[in-house]
């Protein structure tokens, strides 16, 4: 019999495909997850990975997972509608982002408004929303750029620029446009892997069969500024980052190129299941006027030091 703990170890496994990966994420050892996943392919009649070279998940197992994810999925929503018949609160709200400085906004009007929801961040790479929505492991993703999934909806919040960010006393700080391959030889200060503007930077370049020369990769984005300030490099910076930055000695470059440009959106399960928690704030969300942004709003940039 399939049991629920091993389907959520399938789950991990059949997301991140590496077993060392996975057992290290779940907090277990490696042989006892590679077990669990060996009887489940027996119970089932069939193997649910490629094991040749990488492990891959096969057709079999993508099939499965597809069904699995559902299932969990119901499995939470009941216990959380459960939840909140019993207790007659609004519950709590989970969100996922890449990033959450851009939500500052919205997430405090939302809070002050109904300030007995208890609201869950979860930081979380775009590939992985689709899952984490259709598990219900969260109930609203908000992404950097749109993604293509089946079982979702979701709704465009605001499109910008992504310009390119100097100090004052560089070289391209008198220019309006710069292409691509003028940023060639550049050395960028950018985020880490896997982050909206890292993949933004690696896709401009790897279009016209360059790499960007990434001198620094940081977690913490308001720290890009500071560095870029400090002479270590340039970096790629979205519209939304400019307010507050006026006193920051820094100018920005718009860069000759369609594609660099941030589409924020929205996303949730296209069945309808969301809480009254969230469906509240998914109307604060899409409602919030992105334009005008929030006073207490948190910025990527410091103030410029007297």
């Amino acid at each position: 019999m399939v049991e629920l703990n091993g389907l959520e170890q399938f789950l991990v496994v059949a997301r991140l495909e590496h077993l060392t990966r996975a057992a290290e994420e779940l907090h277990v050892a490696q042989p006892s997850l590679s077990r669990t996943i060996a009887r489940l392919e027996s119970e089932l009649g069939a193997p649910l990975f490629d094991r040749s070279g990488r492990l891959r998940l096969n057709d079999a197992g993508k099939l499965f997972r597809d069904h699995v994810e559902r299932s969990l999925g119901e499995l939470e929503a009941g216990r959380r509608a459960v939840d909140e018949a019993t207790s007659g609160e609004l519950g709590t709200v989970r969100l996922a982002s890449e990033t959450f400085l851009t939500l500052t906004g919205p997430l405090a009007a939302y809070k002050r408004a109904h300030p007995a929801v208890e609201i869950e961040l979860h930081w979380s790479p775009a590939e992985d929303m689709a899952v984490r929505l259709r598990a219900r492991d969260v109930d609203l993703c908000v992404t950097s750029q749109p993604i293509h999934a089946d079982g979702l909806e979701s709704t465009q919040l605001f499109d910008e620029a992504v310009a390119v960010c100097v100090p004052l006393d560089h070289p391209l700080a008198g220019r309006t446009t710069v292409s691509t391959a003028e940023l060639a030889d550049e050395p960028f200060v950018t985020a880490r892997k896997g982050h909206w503007l890292r993949r933004m930077l690696e896709r401009l370049f790897a279009a016209r069969d360059l790499a960007p020369k990434i001198v620094c990769e940081v977690d913490e984005h308001s720290a890009i500024a500071a560095l870029i300030v400090a002479g270590l490099g340039i970096g790629l910076v979205p519209a939304f980052g400019r307010r507050g930055a006026t006193q920051a000695p820094l100018t920005w470059v718009d860069v000759d190129d369609p594609d660099c440009r941030r589409r924020v959106t929205l996303h949730w399960g296209a069945d309808g299941h969301l809480t009254p928690a969230a469906r509240l704030m998914r109307t604060t969300i899409t409602n919030w006027d992105w334009n005008a942004g929030d006073p207490h709003e948190v910025h990527w940039w410091p103030a410029r030091r007297a």
